[in-house]
């Protein structure tokens, strides 16, 4: 036996899907924003290796005799 949609259900529905939506775009643009500024924060700082320029790179080596 079929149930009939009343107004009231297309309401809600209407209501609920508004709802769902704004949720939707909302999170959307939080999650944008925090990628954008992690991206920003990795370009700015300086790439480090760790070595500096008067230590050449063989110094830093560990010797390894067997």
């Amino acid at each position: 036996m079929g149930t009939s949609l009343t107004p009231d259900f297309w309401r809600m529905f209407a209501v609920l899907l508004v709802i769902s939506a704004a949720a939707t775009f909302v999170v959307s643009a939080v999650l944008d924003t925090l990628v954008v500024r992690l991206r920003q924060r990795r370009r700015r700082r300086p790439v480090s290796t760790g070595r500096t320029a008067t230590a050449p790179r063989e110094s830093r080596r560990p010797l390894l005799h067997h």
